[in-house]
């Protein structure tokens, strides 16, 4: 009879997806131990041979125009040529290539000095490790990762008298003669403080200034290495880091990280030493432009003047010194004005055709930056310090990386970008300054009118003193822009201020050892888990009960230990209380979910091949569903391979195979066990030639329905369903049937052929048992599920089986 599973069964074979996960990874918990153990001793290695880093900060002050930093008022009214900083470009500008290019080559960074530090040094003494070669790689490789930084411990420093032309050099071994002042490289020696060629090029050997200890001994040998500079100002670009303070503030963050923390200092101090220096040179070049147009311009007026007042002194002699009337003085008047304004027109209109003829050059950038004395457009003004700054730019990078590189390419289109806007701002400029020059002119001309009603040696004198007027006043107002100048050049103070120089961390900042360890342990169980999961995904035998549960919608009534005492009979007697025996019970249980009792009482054991322990299942539970006062009969109908006569020693002579052959009569075959009076076995007797065809006669039929009548219980052990059908020919006239795999033995693909099996050919209420399951783990974790019972009696209860002998005789 088929019986639906109900919920209970369904609950019993599901868990939580947490607790298959913890099952499965547990049960490996030697090998996550060695990786855990392998991991930290890694990490206590690195911790202890790595070289700590410290972090260095610095503060710097910039003028910002958007943040409102200002110079006192005094210096102020000084500096003409003060411009505010955008706080944005001046941190692209500190971590520049030019700027940190004069880091290096002033700090000798692309020779750095190191010393020899031997990490196992006691593997020398040692005779048997010294000759064995792995020690010998570790002796001669055993130097911390680019030896110790010695920084403040070289008695020397090494600077190269062209750090550009210089060749990657790993490692230069020298040592230091303090009595004749003298470096040593191999058998050659070098005098300190002098240029000396050496086979990696012109290098100056120098004391070492910021040697702290001179009398300091080093545990091993100096050695120096030569780098590229490019190679090392990237290095340096990719450990400083530049911040704002605040969103509100003008202040720079400058912090780098370096093994040395005196070095690190050096660095952010030496950089921000270059940066002021880089801004007052910008600043004094402005500066100098403005005051040689300034001087340029008063040479030319001082001429013209000097020629004026020289003709009005001719005229006077000539005309017998011609005084001018009221009316000629008030003409003077009303139009000296007038002609001052045309003047300061024209010097803007002279200032806006120098800056013209400066931006439509091709090639300016050699050329001297024009003076914007004369240009009051703020517009006009910022586009022109842009234009400086890239030019700047252009040239400082000219020198160093060459014109075709692709940062001079973007360099120049930045310039070629910005020019078209200047000379467009120039044209709208000197438009404006046309037309107010056309309406001072109108204005001249209507004071001409008036100059017509004088008399004409009046007249003349006036022309004469109109000229001479305009001329000193030009001559006024360029002297005092000359003294402005030169007061703002002297007193030209940097748009930066340093707020704190720089200070490094008394503790390092990396490596740090909880990050260090917690990387460590995750690596190490990354790698088990990972290791564990392609290992199960390519084993193709069955390994876990959701392996099953994932194949095929049966049911997983039971999951069966493997037992380590290679006894087939596991259930010794009505106290027996092993763990393996605990498990048949439940599985005596569990047969009533599959609707199994005295009235549907066959019950067929199979599985998909042989060794996976159908035979060990079936009578086991046989014997477990005796132990409760039922009449239980095992039939040994396995006709190719049989196996319960051999595990239970009894004569199989006449059984099963006698009977379907008409030869003997049931109560002749069947057989009563010592080990319980309600078990009964009927053996597979004599092997047939052709077992499966003697199965299909109508003798088996009437067997079942003859021990259907005697016993509460039939119990039927048949072929694996792989290699023959037998199983399919009994099946039908059974109640229910357990389907065996075994872990680690059952091949994955035969598991997904089961609801195959079951639609074509029908195994009645099918339900599965997991078998010869391996415990492992802490607190006997398993493959399958487990049920965490009975463990404190196995060992006992086993030893007692061992002693018991198990015996069967005929009814």
């Amino acid at each position: 009879m088929q019986v639906t599973h109900k919920n209970g069964l369904e609950m019993e074979s599901r868990e939580t997806s947490f607790n298959q996960l913890w099952n499965r990874y547990a049960s490996y918990w030697p090998w996550f131990v060695f990786l855990l153990l392998l991991a930290i001793g890694g990490a206590c290695l690195y911790m202890r041979y790595s070289i700590p880093q410290y972090e260095s900060t610095a503060r710097l002050l910039i003028k910002d125009e958007k943040k409102g930093v200002e110079d006192s008022k005094g210096l102020e009214s000084l500096n003409l040529i003060s411009t505010k900083k955008i706080l944005e470009n001046e941190m692209e500008v500190l971590q520049s290539r030019t700027l940190v290019k004069e880091v290096v080559n002033n700090l000798e960074l692309y020779a750095p000095v190191y010393e020899e530090r031997r990490i196992h040094s006691w593997l020398e003494s040692n005779k048997w490790l010294s000759n064995n070669a792995l020690a010998n790689w570790f002796t001669k490789k055993g130097v911390a990762p680019g030896g110790l930084p010695a920084y403040t411990t070289s008695p020397v420093i090494i600077k190269a008298k062209s750090p550009d032309s210089l060749t990657e050099t790993k490692k230069v071994p020298f040592g230091y003669n303090k009595e004749e002042k003298k470096v040593v490289i191999g058998t050659d020696s070098y005098p300190i403080n002098e240029w000396v060629q050496t086979p990696y090029g012109t290098l100056q050997f120098m004391p070492n200034p910021r040697l702290k200890d001179s009398a300091y001994v080093p545990a091993g040998q100096f050695y120096f290495t030569l780098q590229e500079p490019k190679k090392v100002i990237a290095n340096i670009q990719d450990r400083l880091v530049i911040a704002s303070a605040s969103k509100l503030s003008s202040i720079l963050n400058l912090t780098i990280q370096d093994e040395v923390p005196e070095r690190g200092e050096d660095i952010l101090n030496e950089l921000l030493t270059q940066y002021n220096v880089a801004m007052l040179k910008d600043k004094n070049t402005l500066a100098a432009n403005t005051l040689r147009f300034v001087e340029d311009r008063l040479n030319h007026v001082s001429r013209d003047l000097t020629g004026i007042e020289h003709k009005i002194e001719q005229y006077k002699s000539s005309q017998a010194a011609v005084d001018v009337s009221e009316q000629g003085k008030l003409f003077l008047e009303n139009v000296s004005a007038n002609d001052q304004k045309l003047g300061e027109i024209d010097m803007k209109l002279a200032a806006l055709d120098q800056v013209e003829r400066y931006v439509k050059q091709k090639d300016n950038n050699s050329s001297i930056a024009p003076s914007t004395l004369g240009v009051s457009d703020p517009v006009l003004s910022n586009m022109l310090d842009k234009l400086y700054e890239l030019e700047l730019e252009y040239e400082k990078k000219k020198g160093t990386t060459g014109e075709g590189n692709p940062l001079m390419s973007s360099v120049t289109d930045q310039i070629n970008r910005i020019k078209p806007g200047i000379l467009e701002n120039i044209q709208n400029q000197r438009r404006g300054l046309q037309a107010s020059r056309g309406n001072l002119a109108s204005t001249n001309n209507s004071y001409t009118s008036v100059l017509q009603t004088i008399p004409k040696k009046e007249r003349d004198l006036i022309e004469i003193s109109r000229q001479q007027s305009t001329m000193q006043s030009i001559y006024a107002f360029l002297l005092q822009k000359k003294e402005e100048t030169a007061l703002s050049y002297a007193a030209n103070v940097s748009d930066s201020r340093v707020v704190d120089r720089a200070s490094t961390t008394v503790k390092p900042v990396s490596p740090k050892a909880p990050i260090v360890f917690a990387i460590a342990v995750i690596t190490a169980l990354a790698i088990g888990v990972v290791w564990i999961t392609l290992k199960e995904i390519f084993n193709k035998k069955i390994m876990y009960r959701q392996d099953i549960e994932r194949l095929t919608s049966h049911p997983v009534i039971a999951e069966i230990s493997i037992d380590k005492s290679k006894n087939p009979v596991v259930i010794g007697g009505p106290n027996s209380r092993s763990f393996v025996a605990e498990q048949f019970r439940k599985l005596r249980v569990a047969l009533n979910y599959l609707g199994v009792n005295t009235t549907n009482k066959k019950v067929l054991v199979t599985s998909s091949i042989a060794g996976e322990g159908k035979s060990f299942i079936a009578t086991n539970l046989a014997l477990s569903m005796a132990l409760t006062g039922k009449k239980v009969v095992l039939l040994e109908m396995d006709l190719h391979s049989p196996a319960i006569s051999e595990y239970l020693n009894i004569n199989s002579e006449v059984g099963i195979s006698n009977y379907l052959l008409g030869t003997r009569e049931p109560e002749e075959i069947i057989k009563r066990s010592d080990v319980n009076d309600n078990l009964f076995i009927i053996p597979a007797g004599p092997l047939s030639a052709n077992p499966t065809e003697i199965l299909m006669n109508n003798r088996l039929p009437e067997l079942l329905t003859y021990l259907d009548g005697i016993f509460d219980y039939i119990i039927i052990d048949t072929a694996p369903v792989g290699p023959v059908t037998d199983a399919y020919i009994i099946s039908p006239y059974c109640d229910a049937t357990l389907y065996v795999i075994r872990h680690r033995h059952t091949p994955k693909i035969m598991v997904e052929q089961i609801d195959k099996i079951s639609k074509v050919n029908s195994l009645k209420n099918m339900a599965i048992v997991f078998n010869g399951i391996r415990p492992k783990g802490f607190g006997r974790h398993h493959y399958g599920y487990g049920y965490g019972y009975g463990d404190g009696y196995a060992y006992k209860e086993n030893r007692k089986m061992k002693k018991q002998k198990t015996s069967f005789k005929p009814i």
